[in-house]
């Protein structure tokens, strides 16, 4: 399997369009030793000729622009290498992407029921898919359950590659309304994704919260673990007056501190860890920075735009 992270930064990207934090001015001013980053998006591809994209981020225009691989064939006519998108979450960075995929293109959208429901039903915006012929297909992702992807139309073909989500104990985004929250099961809000293919795998968990132990298990035995990197700290946003909620708060498990990341994350664990979905204010974004250093020494590579990983 081919991967390539075309984004790998929180909402808003760094530096993000309206934040003068320390990390974003200094990036501007050039005295920063660090990267511009998009937001957070992955490819890959079992076969180096099919892509599938897990999330859908509102940079993914560009960030397909960007990626040859990803690049319709040249034959005067529509088309395209991607196969379909795997979603996470509903977050608004992990489906408002699906809009830029709407010109009469069809693809496979694999998601729990519930993620599926709010797409169809919160808001009609995402219809326009519809116009595709066929139309965009939905695929149920069961939490728990292995999901075997084949490419043609033999049932009997061996699978080309096993997806597995695993539920993350995490909460629905805010826009979701209260009624249709009433009637969501809860382990369908947020899955961590893991993907096998001739023995290797792994997992893509972008959003970890306290009640992520499974997945981060599920992570931990994987090649390649691909770990929310959003906040250094619990109170990093309070602290620098971006925000009134904790990272726990918002569903997010800080890096650092007590019962942070790098203190959860199973210490016997070999597989390749890769931090993602890094917001703009986090410091291990400086690469000469301590925060930066402590990560690396535990064991974990800080992603970047345009890393690519082979299995």
């Amino acid at each position: 399997m081919q991967i390539r992270i075309l984004g790998s930064a929180a909402g808003g990207g760094f530096p993000q369009w309206n934040c003068g934090c320390r990390n974003c001015s200094e990036l501007r001013a050039g005295t920063l030793n660090a990267t511009t980053r998009s937001q957070t998006q992955l490819a890959f591809s079992p076969d180096g000729s099919v892509w599938f994209l897990l999330g859908a981020s509102p940079d993914l225009r560009s960030q397909i622009i960007a990626t040859p691989q990803l690049a319709p064939p040249s034959t005067g006519t529509t088309g395209t290498p991607i196969g379909g998108v795997f979603l996470s979450s509903a977050d608004l960075d992990s489906i408002m992407g699906l809009l830029h995929l709407r010109e009469f293109q069809s693809f496979f959208i694999f998601a729990t029921p519930s993620i599926q429901r709010i797409i169809k039903s919160e808001n009609r915006i995402f219809d326009v898919h519809h116009r595709a012929d066929p139309p965009v297909r939905l695929q149920n992702l069961t939490p728990g359950a292995r999901l075997s992807c084949r490419f043609g139309y033999d049932p009997s073909a061996p699978p080309s590659f096993i997806c597995t989500p695993t539920s993350l104990g995490c909460d629905y985004p805010d826009f979701i309304s209260t009624e249709l929250r009433r009637n969501l099961p809860p382990q369908e809000s947020v899955v961590a994704l893991r993907f096998e293919q001739s023995g290797k795998s792994f997992c893509y968990a972008p959003c970890l919260s306290d009640g992520s132990a499974e997945g981060m298990k599920v992570a931990a035995t994987s090649n390649i673990a691909f770990l929310d990197g959003t906040f250094w700290t619990d109170d990093e946003l309070i602290e620098l007056g971006r925000g009134q909620k904790t990272a726990r708060e918002m569903g997010h498990l800080p890096i650092s501190g007590r019962n942070g990341l790098l203190e959860q994350f199973p210490a016997d664990s070999d597989c390749r860890k890769v931090l993602v979905h890094i917001n703009n204010t986090n410091p291990i974004l400086n690469e000469d920075g301590d925060e930066h250093r402590v990560v690396r020494e535990a064991g974990f590579e800080v992603a970047y735009d345009g890393m690519d990983f082979t299995l």
